[in-house]
């Protein structure tokens, strides 16, 4: 499990460090917009099902409301994903590499999710810029589509940056395999991570 919980600047790469705090704050904050999509989408179903079995009045383009929320939830917390390394990776070869062949690996995974990314930013704008042109909308309430298609490059945008600012890191640790890892998510070994759960636990409590 990969966790980064950087929360102030380190000395060894300030530049890099501050650039890396910077994008997490408008990660979290893109985060915290799905998170009160996903909130919001629960009280419009709980309000669909009581309206609908109550008083026989369903809300009006309720499906289409769902339609159009999904990219909110399903994207704008990509990046921060990213960060806290949180998505799924294969990482049976990486941990079997140590010290410059690791962080080679690194920046080659990288830098292809660059290049992944960066079609799929290019692309999704033209998806996005399409369905504005066309005024394109949904079946039943008729509700624009062009600010869900938005939202998926604008999302993978922030990634594109995100996976930038972590390829920096991962070529300064390749240059200096002992130096203070910054802006790269940390690598926990079960021992680590036992030790952060009773930390966590021993703060809330």
């Amino acid at each position: 499990m990969n966790l980064d919980r950087d929360d102030a600047p380190s000395a060894a790469a300030p530049k890099l460090s501050r650039f890396h705090l910077l994008l997490g704050r408008v990660e979290t904050s893109f985060n915290l917009v799905a998170a009160l999509f996903i909130f919001g989408l629960m009280l419009l179903g709980v309000a669909q099902v009581l309206g609908r079995r109550l008083f026989h009045a369903p809300i009006p383009g309720y499906i289409d409301f769902v339609e159009i929320s999904i990219a909110s939830f399903a994207f704008l917390g990509i990046a921060y994903c990213q960060r806290v390394g949180g998505h799924v990776r294969m990482e049976l070869f990486l941990k079997m590499a140590k010290g410059r062949w690791h962080y080679a690996m690194e920046i080659a995974g990288t830098l292809v999710g660059l290049f992944i990314i960066g079609v799929l930013v290019w692309y999704g704008f033209e998806h996005f810029l399409r369905a504005y042109q066309l005024g394109d909308s949904t079946i039943d309430a008729e509700l624009p589509i062009w600010p869900s298609k938005l939202v998926v490059p604008v999302s993978f945008a922030l990634l594109w940056l995100r996976l930038l600012v972590q390829l920096a890191g991962y070529m300064r640790l390749w240059l200096d395999p002992q130096a203070e890892s910054v802006a790269v998510p940390r690598v926990l070994t079960a021992e680590d991570l036992a030790t952060q759960e009773v930390e966590d636990s021993a703060r809330r409590g």
